[in-house]
């Protein structure tokens, strides 16, 4: 299989989405809708008022003959010359022309003066929508303030398409996962962040495993971790190492490579393949590498499994000079400032504190590029 270029690899791991489900609005959020969310009520359903104050009728001055609170429906009408207490949201009662606030109403008995313009501080019924209206149309990621919308104009579930599963399963005896690694050992770094990224690009992860040296543990463990998620992922393995198993098992499981490395680096030995039940997404074992490729291919396999349109990657312009391999793209770790980035130290692929310093990769083309070029920017989710 021939590597694909950056770009290329990015639009092969492009997926239909999962089939969309009903979900409580309150428990969508982040959630991508698969149809559009329309208005079950006028928004208000009823004329309101806009002030804690008096509903009022005609010019002043008024007599107070009831009050109206929020939350019940008004046992009055006004007739000119006559007002009533009346609260924030409360529904105006018939023959209101305006409302008076509280701050500038002067009561003596129930003999009201003060200021008041026809029709002002009242919310007209269906000001905000009307029933029917699209109030967030399908393919929109849902916020806390559209869910909020929502709620107001009466809606209590919508159809969205769920956050992918993923199952992560560690490759390599050399791992130990506590204290200082000894001769010949490896701290574990990828199994402690792998989630937490993993969350950040709205995805929930179903369990973690560990899978020895050999075929046998790689087939059995990849099997029962695409069993349980939308999405395997493995860490290391993907090189031609004598215990580096991936690729046979893949093929055992009856799996397919989609992307098969990468023109790019950090991160070239990268993979894709769709297993019968499952897609696998193969991270190589040297930390910063494993993260490009979470980023290179799982953002976009991620996105597209939720349903979310994909965007243009913002451009920014390079502070300094860098250089890229010949024929294959590089993603330099970079902090951004005001538009402009600047490499972080540490760039090693083994490494990760420049990527702990760093705010996201500039996408350089290959041979590199020069201070003041506009490149491509992949910001860290």
């Amino acid at each position: 299989m021939r590597e694909p270029d950056w770009y290329t690899a990015r639009e092969l791991a492009r997926v239909e989405p999962l089939p969309p489900r009903t979900f409580a609005v309150a428990s969508a959020d982040g959630l991508t809708l698969a149809e559009d969310a329309r208005a079950r009520g006028d928004l208000p359903g009823f004329d309101t008022s806009a002030m804690d104050g008096w509903a009022v009728s005609g010019p002043g001055p008024w007599t107070v003959v009831g009050e109206v609170l929020a939350g019940h429906a008004p046992q009055l009408d006004l007739v000119h010359g006559q007002a009533c207490v009346i609260a924030t949201g409360a529904a105006v009662p018939a023959g209101t022309t305006g409302i008076v606030r509280r701050e500038v109403g002067t009561l003596d008995g129930n003999r009201l003066e003060g200021a008041s313009v026809a029709g002002e501080d009242i919310r007209p019924a269906g000001e905000e929508c009307a029933a029917g209206d699209v109030l967030v149309a399908a393919g929109s990621v849902l916020s806390p303030a559209a869910i909020g919308l929502l709620c107001a104009a009466g809606l209590d579930e919508v159809v969205a398409h769920p956050q992918p599963r993923a199952c992560v399963v560690l490759f390599g005896d050399e791992l130990v996962e506590s204290g200082v690694a000894g001769v010949g050992q490896v701290r574990d770094a990828l199994g402690p962040q792998v989630p937490g990224w993993l969350r950040r690009m709205g995805v929930v992860t179903v369990g973690q495993r560990r899978a020895a040296d050999t075929l046998d543990a790689h087939v059995e463990q990849i099997r029962l971790a695409a069993s349980e998620a939308d999405v395997v992922i493995t860490t290391g393995g993907t090189a031609a190492g004598p215990v580096d198993h991936l690729h046979t098992a893949v093929a055992e499981l009856g799996g397919t490579f989609i992307v098969d490395s990468v023109a790019v680096r950090p991160g070239h030995p990268m993979a894709l393949a769709q297993l019968p039940d499952a897609r696998l997404l193969a991270l190589p074992g040297n930390p910063q590498s494993a993260i490009v490729a979470l980023l290179t291919l799982g953002s976009p396999l991620f996105d597209s499994l939720s349903g979310r349109v994909p965007s243009p990657l913002p451009e920014v312009t390079m502070g300094e000079a860098a250089k890229a391999p010949v024929g294959e793209h590089r993603l330099l770790a970079a902090g951004l400032v005001a538009g402009v980035v600047h490499p972080v130290a540490h760039l090693g692929s083994a490494m990760l504190r420049g990527l702990a310093a760093a705010d996201g990769f500039a996408v350089l083309p290959p041979g590199g590029s020069a201070a003041g070029d506009h490149v491509a920017w992949l910001g860290l989710p």
